[in-house]
């Protein structure tokens, strides 16, 4: 496919921003970066090396003192320029991301989401308070929550700004210098962040946006001694290997948001339309690159053939295209791995199950474009039933009952997200209750989501939670101080 749609911004910042500067590698090392709409490439990024990784992180470390010392009042000013910053780089933002991995700009939200949490963020630094206790006779005791030095932050590619705010806003607020690694895939929206974190006026070393391959500057930072605490958003088995490292190095508190296989169960007392439109949307939106994407979806056999209607016929009215058009819904795969990995599922899922929809993939055209694939039938022993997908493709079984459905559902290693479509309030607390997840949507599916609640996984989908209200305590160490008082 070719670009119909010239990009508006032409100037591209590629280079990393360390102790406040724009640098190029310090070994001139850079990578390409390939547009998944046409295949081709269209520029080059800076590659940080082991050096440069160890750089930032020295910058982070020397920074930290002065910024913890200031008050969160004074810690959020800063914050609170860089969203307004955001806010006004909206457009540039979408466009960025349509660019490097194919985004529509029609559905970019990230710009709106990552200002609100850096605006957030920016007012509840005073939320980092300790405890005090009379319990022991002849002492005051108390707890100090205080921040732990250099935080780093490695994003994923699929949503990276908002998981870039996600991540690097409590642990500014908290006190915490950081350093955020982006992916290789989608690296220019960070590399855009930096320059506004510059224009805000933050003290050099307090924010590091590096970019570069995991087993580079992603190992660096995993095995880092100064580096404190480390939030990742990614594959299984990278947060496997950054735990590990974590384990070798120096015991870094590690939060991780890996991995999913979210089922969605309909069950006949749906709104069955409402179901079939937002179960299309969550395996559809971000053209199915989304950890939390129902890619099961599991209908009660006396409605299944109705439901399966309804489902197709809305993802048949799905604008695939440049994601550069404001007319276009369904962009392309973030990049040639991608592509190659859903359609491999694919082919798997061909001989398996019953496809009734898409599959339909073009090796001779230029993007990594793959249009909505529905399997039926498919066995649950399957891998294209128990592996993520990563994806704009779902597996639509059906069931009889709440047991059955509860068994299929929870018989996976992940557990981010699950979703139950029903009117009736008892059966969906029965099912919240007993579904293996992380966090449970009823009448609604991902990615709707609240910022107000904990979100994180079961199982191999993660360890801890993120969200305005939990993130903060992630980011600080607590301290317990014993005070002996002596009697007049």
């Amino acid at each position: 496919m070719t670009l119909t749609q010239e990009p508006k911004f032409k100037s591209l910042e590629t280079r990393l921003f360390i102790n406040g500067k724009f640098v190029e590698s310090s070994d001139g090392q850079k990578f390409d970066l390939v547009s998944p709409t046409t295949g081709k490439r269209f520029t080059e990024v800076s590659e940080a090396s082991e050096d440069d990784t160890n750089a930032a992180v020295a910058a982070a470390k020397a920074a930290f003192p002065a910024w913890s010392g200031l008050s969160p009042a004074q810690r959020g000013a800063y914050l609170k320029k860089l969203a307004a910053l955001i806010f006004e780089s909206h457009d540039e933002l979408a466009e960025l991301e349509a660019m490097s991995m194919g985004r529509p700009v029609s559905r970019y939200f990230e710009s709106f989401a990552a200002a609100d949490a850096f605006n957030y963020f920016a007012e509840n630094g005073f939320q980092a308070l300790g405890t005090s206790s009379l319990n022991t006779p002849g002492f005051v005791n108390m707890t100090m929550r205080q921040p732990y030095g250099v935080a780093a932050a490695i994003i994923p590619w699929n949503v990276p700004l908002v998981f870039l705010a996600a991540k690097a806003a409590p642990a500014l607020i908290a006190g915490n210098t950081v350093v955020i690694k982006s992916s290789e895939k989608a690296p220019l929206t960070s590399a855009k962040i930096a320059t506004l974190v510059e224009k805000a006026g933050f003290p050099a070393g307090v924010v590091n946006v590096i970019s570069g391959h995991g087993h580079i500057s992603g190992n660096v930072l995993s095995h880092h001694m100064d580096v404190r605490v480390l939030s990742f958003t990614g594959s299984g088995r990278t947060g496997r290997a950054i735990q590990i490292a974590a384990a070798k190095s120096n015991l870094k508190n590690v939060i991780l948001e890996l991995g999913g296989k979210s089922p969605a169960i309909i069950f006949p007392d749906a709104d069955l339309k409402k179901a079939a439109e937002e179960t299309k949307h969550s395996i559809q939106w971000n053209s199915g690159q989304m950890c939390m994407a129902n890619s099961r979806i599991y209908v009660h056999e006396s409605i299944a053939s109705t439901f399966i209607e309804l489902f197709q016929k809305s993802l048949a009215e799905i604008k695939i295209g440049d994601p550069l058009l404001p007319t276009t819904h369904h962009g392309p795969q973030a990049d040639h791995l991608q592509f190659k990995q859903v359609q491999t599922y694919i082919e798997e899922g061909k001989k398996a199950g019953k496809l009734s929809m898409g599959g339909e993939i073009s090796e001779s055209q230029d993007g990594f474009f793959i249009p909505p694939t529905v399997f039926l039938d498919m066995p649950e022993t399957e891998r294209v039933t128990k592996e993520e997908i990563f994806g704009p493709v779902v597996l639509i079984n059906t069931f009889r009952d709440e047991d059955e459905v509860i068994a299929k559902a929870n018989d996976t290693e992940f557990g981010l997200y699950a979703a139950v479509y029903t009117k009736d309030i008892n059966r969906a607390l029965r099912m919240a209750k007993r579904l293996e997840s992380g966090t449970v949507g009823v009448n609604c599916t991902s990615p709707t989501n609240a910022m107000d609640m904990p979100f994180g996984g079961y199982k191999s989908s993660g360890l801890g939670r993120e969200a305005w209200t939990v993130s903060i305590d992630n980011y600080l160490e607590t301290k317990s101080v014993l005070i002996r008082v002596e009697d007049l």
